[in-house]
């Protein structure tokens, strides 16, 4: 199973223990992933259609918990694809259809359908805890995270801007920054950041999986770190062998021209050391003088080394 697989099996277990919580997270995954049905007869039905069985199990505990009411769960296998099924939830009496809208403030008292996207006057949101049931009924309608071991990205397909805005709000309610993207029609709620995902699972409740991705960034961040540190070994490694080549060249450029012994005293020194220790740095170049010389003085010798072979050159 997936990692975002994993996320939802362990959201449809956590169920919340105070009914105004249970109704917002019906709220939640009603807005997302929810049907009103209205017959000639004005007389309703409330159905979502869902592929994942957890988020259809905790649907219909959702609904009997809170509202006491029974609903009819239908399953359509994929005629193409073996795995994938599609569970329908549907309540057709109107008189428990009717509850459900106006417990979750989707139907005011006049039966009509005006679902309220403020996030500060939404009676079914008016708490934190209401808004993390909010958030946690909506990642599991239409959410979903990828593996954590490639990237870092958390979203909420919504059907609509005001919807999108309104999960905005919420989010940043939690001091957490999303932002909202257009796709197919779409609009995604969507976070980037790894720290702010780890936040957004404690927001939502789904503790194991909180501790399963920060075990996965750590590791990462350990790995990225010993690459820094071996890249960074490896270019000094290279830079100082080019260096040496390049000094070395100049040296025997000398040798062949002048010789080494036209150099003077300090300078014959140094050529005669580095071409005894090719693979030295500076530091151990100074330690092998006699007297020993600090790292600057060697580089400033060798750089004089070098100027005299670079004018032999032209």
């Amino acid at each position: 199973m997936s990692f975002s697989g994993n996320v939802k099996e362990e959201l449809s277990w956590q169920m919340p223990s105070a009914r105004h919580c249970m109704l917002a997270e019906i709220a939640a995954i009603l807005s997302l992933c929810g049907r009103i049905l209205i017959t000639t007869a004005d007389r309703y039905s409330v159905k979502i259609q869902t592929e994942n069985i957890y988020v259809a199990r905790k649907y219909f505990t959702l609904v009997k918990k809170a509202l006491n009411i029974e609903a009819e769960i239908t399953i359509r296998q994929n005629a193409y694809l073996k795995n994938s099924r599609t569970y329908t939830i549907t309540v057709n009496d109107n008189e428990s259809a009717v509850r459900i809208l106006q417990a979750a403030k989707i139907m005011d008292s006049n039966y009509d359908i005006c679902e309220n996207m403020s996030v500060v006057s939404n009676v079914v949101i008016m708490n934190s805890c209401c808004k993390r049931a909010f958030l946690r009924g909506a990642f599991l309608a239409s959410g979903s995270i990828s593996t954590p071991e490639k990237s870092y990205h958390f979203e909420i397909v919504c059907a609509t801007m005001e919807k999108a805005r309104q999960l905005c709000g919420i989010i940043k309610y939690f001091e957490i920054d999303a932002k909202i993207v257009e796709r197919k029609k779409h609009f995604v709620v969507y976070i980037k950041e790894g720290e702010s995902i780890v936040d957004m699972l404690n927001i939502m409740e789904a503790h194991q999986s909180l501790m399963e991705l920060e075990n996965i960034r750590i590791l990462k961040e350990m790995r990225n770190t010993v690459n820094r540190k071996v890249n960074c070994e490896t270019a000094n490694l290279n830079k100082t062998v080019s260096a040496a080549v390049k000094q070395i060249e100049d040296i025997n450029l000398i040798e062949k021209t002048v010789g080494i012994s036209s150099l003077p005293k300090p300078l014959q020194d140094m050529a005669y050391v580095r071409l005894e220790n090719p693979d030295a740095s500076l530091k151990e170049l100074g330690t092998l003088m006699s007297p020993q010389v600090g790292k600057s003085g060697v580089n400033h010798r060798l750089k004089k080394i070098s100027e005299i072979a670079d004018g032999f050159r032209k």
